[in-house]
Parts: C-alpha cells; sequence; structure tokens
C-alpha cells in the first residue's frame, strides 16, 4: 500500500494562551485555543481534546474490527477516554490516555473474549501507538451489555456530514468552502 496524507489547514493569531485560531480540512471547520483550565481563551476545542479523539477514533474503529473478525456479537461501541496532562505550569507534558469501552450488543458469556479483543485493539491502534514512549495508552475497564440502547432515527444515525440539519462547527459557511477551493 502507498502512504497516506492528510492535510489540514491551521489558522492562529494571537500569542500563546491569548490566542485562538481554526483547523480547516475539507469537510470541517473546527475552533481552537488553548483551554480555559490551562490559562487559555477556552474557545471551541482543544489541541489536548484533538490528541485524545484522535486516540479514542482510532481505538473504537479498530476495536469494532477486531470484534468483527473474532465474530463476537456488538451493535455499537461507546468509549470513555480522558487524557491527562502533567507538570503545569512549567514543563506541560501529555502523561496518557486511557480507554474504557463499553460494548452494547455483547453476548456477557464471553465477557472474557471482550476484554482480549479490547486489549487486542489497543495493540493494533497506531495512534495510539504513536504516543510511546513519552506518554502511556491503555485499557481500563471493559463493560459489555446484551441490551441495545434504543433505536436512533434515522436522521439521528446518519453521520453528522450528512445531516440536512447539521449546524455548521466553527465559523464555516459554504462561502467559505468556495472561497478555499478557490485558492
Amino acid at each position: 500500500m502507498n502512504d497516506l496524507r492528510f492535510q489540514i489547514e491551521l489558522r492562529w493569531s494571537g500569542t500563546g494562551r491569548d490566542g485562538a485560531g481554526e483547523i480547516l480540512t475539507d469537510d470541517l471547520t473546527l475552533e481552537l485555543s488553548s483551554p480555559q483550565t490551562m490559562g487559555g481563551r477556552g474557545v471551541g476545542t482543544n489541541p489536548e481534546e484533538l490528541l485524545v479523539s484522535a486516540v479514542s477514533s482510532c481505538y473504537t474503529a479498530t476495536l469494532f474490527a477486531v470484534l468483527d473478525r473474532a465474530k463476537l456479537p456488538v451493535d455499537s461501541l461507546a468509549v470513555h477516554a480522558s487524557g491527562t496532562v502533567t507538570g503545569l505550569p512549567g514543563r506541560a507534558r501529555f502523561a496518557g490516555i486511557v480507554v474504557r469501552p463499553t460494548i452494547v450488543g455483547g453476548d456477557l458469556t464471553r465477557e472474557p473474549e471482550y476484554e482480549a479483543a479490547a486489549h487486542l485493539a489497543h495493540d493494533r491502534c497506531f495512534i495510539g501507538r504513536a504516543l510511546a514512549p513519552e506518554g502511556s495508552y491503555e485499557v481500563g475497564s471493559v463493560q459489555v451489555r446484551e441490551a441495545a440502547p434504543l433505536a436512533m432515527t434515522s436522521d439521528e444515525a446518519r453521520p453528522r456530514r450528512d445531516r440536512a440539519d447539521r449546524d455548521v462547527v466553527g465559523p464555516r459557511s459554504p462561502d467559505a468552502r468556495k472561497a478555499r477551493a478557490s485558492r
């Protein structure tokens, strides 16, 4: 397989914690600043949330694939993820991320297999592995539930970008997309 490239554009103004910006991808714009808990403006998302999101989304997709290959029943996954930053206010560093999956629609009699699958997904998630050796990346408690959650409406089940009633995230409009495309 060839190498894959992922490109974004980031715009920023202001110095350090007082600054703010936006991340632009082909389909999305996100407002960005340092979090208020770290002395920043707290506008939109922040690099720390984005790192936790990147690891947990990679882990979740990998876990679903591992469960599918193992032929373990699953309707959906919910993954709670938390990241820890230490060394504030001086030499801050990302100490680690913990993912805690809940497998919905699973077979409770096969719980040890789900636990093993959760750890295998951890080992196969290349975004999480990128944290080593500086930061830890762990699987916390694994929960398996038999009952599926209440059914979503067909509109709720579609990815956000396909919803007709979607809200624009950040300062994005169809005109902004056209302007970027013409550059």
